[in-house]
């Protein structure tokens, strides 16, 4: 067996090596993950190993909170594909258009309502860069500075709740899901209110980055407000009647993830929307992008298994503590740098999967809260999300966007938002009550 010619110290870092190799090489996340996994146990264990995945798929089948994730994206697909998501950018249009930058304040408004239906960025970025990016260029928005806006709007279906990295890390690190995406409220409303600011205070000294809208494009009859606004509410009232029956003590986090799939199909349904062709579009997105991540739970689960069983966690305990003695906060802060640094390379997924098994326990050991931790590994995410030069919102964004924005466009768009992401991390670092607040008043 392997062990005996190899210590576990250096079949550790022959996984990682591999599983970079692999994915790099095109391979799947979950294959990559999978197959490294299952064929270290075998090598290391043997043929006792082999109920390792078996094991895992069991864990994750009995996942009582694994219902949610389904049923979230549901939500958010039925919402994009309805046309709801439209109607609501037409409301922010109406009541932003006359401020400075205000289209693109409108659709921040309008990412963090599509984040708290989906749980994904990609939902995010396909409504910006379809809906908001075209209209914004025809009233003639700095291109690259809108481009900006829509990757970093996405970014916060990761954060805001219903947040689907939020349950991958949920699972790794065997922690509350409600308590995470509670978690991520605060601070996911936090970093919109920066980007938001930085918007303003931006177009305030540059106008000609954001022109207002003409006075007779906003002058519309009162009674076409009113529509508006009634279009545009209904995700909203969707989004507070399904949380506020979790908050209430009503209904458990699964059966609110039913009401909200329920009632974004109840409203498109209203609105003489909900048709064959939305049901199956939504279906099929809902079943391609649910699978994917119950196969990345599954080859997450196997890893961590044979990751804690080499005593790899350890292994980083003694090299940050006891041979670079280092402070509590100073391994806090190498843990967040390599975070941006693998997220320069690899997804939140392969990220997550690789040092959540090694850095929760040991962030745990130091006395820190795994919950406010997972909002920081998720807000690093969002950087990640947005870095040079294999960022997932940059390659999402140049598949989406109008002909005329470029890739040099969209590099250079994303280096203000991703300071400002940065000053956001700091201020959740220093301040642990802003994700901890919530949780602690509900749910412990």
């Amino acid at each position: 067996m392997l062990k005996e010619f190899l210590s576990y110290e250096a079949i550790a870092l022959l996984m990682f090596v591999t599983m970079l190799v692999m994915m790099f090489t095109g391979q799947r996340v979950f294959g990559a993950i999978g197959f490294v996994a299952a064929a270290s146990a075998l090598l290391v264990w043997g043929d006792g190993s082999m109920e390792m995945p078996y094991t895992a798929t069991w864990k994750l089948f009995k996942w009582y909170p694994m219902l949610t994730l389904p049923l979230f994206i549901y939500m958010g697909f039925m919402i994009s594909e309805s046309g709801i998501a439209n109607d609501l950018y037409k409301m922010f249009h109406v009541l932003f258009g006359g401020v400075k930058g205000g289209l693109a304040i409108g659709t921040m408004f309008m990412m963090v309502a599509i984040s708290a239906m989906n749980g994904l960025s990609v939902a995010g970025m396909a409504i910006g860069a379809t809906i908001a990016l075209p209209e914004m260029l025809r009233r003639n928005y700095d291109k690259r500075m809108i481009t900006g806006v829509v990757q970093a709007g996405s970014s916060l279906g990761i954060l805001i709740p219903p947040s689907v990295v939020m349950v991958l890390y949920g699972m790794i690190a065997r922690q509350p899901v409600s308590q995470l995406w509670l978690a991520g409220l605060l601070p996911g409303l936090l970093m919109a209110s920066l980007f938001i600011l930085y918007i303003y205070i931006r177009c305030k000294l540059q106008p000609n980055l954001g022109p207002p809208l003409p006075l007779k494009e906003r002058d519309i009859p009162l009674i076409e407000k009113i529509k508006l606004l009634k279009a545009g509410i209904i995700p909203f009232l969707i989004f507070f009647l399904m949380t506020g029956l979790f908050l209430m003590g009503i209904a458990s986090l699964v059966e609110c993830s039913a009401v909200g799939a329920l009632l974004a199909t109840l409203a498109s349904i209203y609105k003489k929307r909900f048709n064959k062709k939305v049901m199956e579009t939504t279906l099929r997105k809902t079943l391609g992008v649910s699978c994917m991540f119950m196969w990345i739970i599954l080859a997450a689960l196997t890893f961590g298994a044979v990751f804690d069983g080499l005593g790899a966690g350890r292994a980083i305990e003694t090299l940050f503590v006891e041979k670079w003695n280092l402070s509590p906060w100073g391994v806090l802060i190498m843990m967040q740098l390599s975070y941006i640094l693998m997220g320069m390379f690899l997804d939140d997924t392969a990220m997550l999967v690789i040092v959540a098994p090694l850095y929760v326990p040991l962030i745990i050991a130091l006395g820190f809260d795994p919950i406010w931790y997972g909002v920081l590994y998720t807000i690093t995410c969002q950087i990640a999300y947005m870095t040079p030069p294999f960022g997932y919102n940059l390659f999402l964004m140049k598949a989406m966007a109008p002909k005329e924005i470029t890739l040099k466009d969209i590099y250079s768009s994303i280096i203000p938002f991703v300071l400002v992401m940065v000053f956001g991390l700091a201020i959740v670092m220093i301040f642990p009550e802003i994700a901890t607040y919530l949780p602690d008043k509900y749910l412990r």
